[in-house]
C-alpha cells in the first residue's frame, strides 16, 4: 500500500505507521471535538475543566503539579487558576513550610459545580467510547499506553514495561 495517492511507498512498514498515525490523529480529533464541545456546553474550556475535574478527583495539590498533570505551561496554570478563582471555584493556599509552594483547591461552591456536572461529561465520554466493547477499551488503553511512553523515552526497550 503505498502511502500517498500517486503510488509512492516508503516500504511496508513505514506505509503502515503512517496510515496508523493519521486513523490515530483523525479519530483524537474527533473525539477531542465532542469532548470539548459537551465541556464548552457546562461554561468551560477543555483547560479549566481539566484543572476542575483533576482537583475534584485528587483533592488540593500544587499549582506545578496542576500544570503537570493537566499538561498546561506555568503560565498557563496562573491564568486558569486566575479565571478559576475569579468565578469563586477555586482557592489558593499558600504552604505553611515553604513560601514558593502555593497549592490549589476546590471551593465548596467548585466541589458542587464538579460534583453536578461531572457525571454528564462521564456520560458523554462513555457513549464516546462504546463502538468499542469493553475488552476492545482495555486493549486499545494497554496499546495507547506502550505507544505513549515510547514516544517519551520512558519505555524499557529490553522488556517493554515502563521505566521507573
Amino acid at each position: 500500500m503505498a502511502a500517498g495517492g500517486e503510488g509512492i511507498s516508503y516500504g511496508v512498514e513505514a506505509d503502515r505507521a503512517l496510515s496508523l498515525w493519521v486513523v490515530i490523529h483523525r479519530a483524537f480529533a474527533a473525539l477531542q471535538k465532542a469532548a470539548a464541545a459537551d465541556i464548552r456546553s457546562r461554561g468551560f474550556n477543555p483547560t479549566e475543566w481539566g484543572v476542575l475535574e483533576y482537583l475534584y478527583h485528587k483533592g488540593t495539590q500544587p499549582l506545578a503539579q496542576v500544570g503537570r498533570e493537566v499538561l498546561i505551561t506555568s503560565g498557563s496554570v496562573t491564568y486558569v487558576i486566575d479565571k478559576l478563582e475569579t468565578r469563586g471555584l477555586i482557592q489558593r493556599i499558600p504552604c505553611t513550610s515553604d513560601r514558593r509552594m502555593i497549592y490549589a483547591a476546590l471551593t465548596e461552591k467548585g466541589r458542587e459545580l464538579v460534583a453536578r456536572e461531572f457525571p454528564g461529561h462521564a456520560e458523554t465520554i462513555r457513549r464516546l467510547m462504546a463502538p468499542l466493547t469493553a475488552e476492545e477499551q482495555e486493549l486499545l488503553k494497554s496499546l495507547m499506553k506502550r505507544l505513549g511512553l515510547s514516544a517519551a523515552g520512558d519505555l524499557n526497550p529490553e522488556n517493554g514495561s515502563a521505566r521507573r
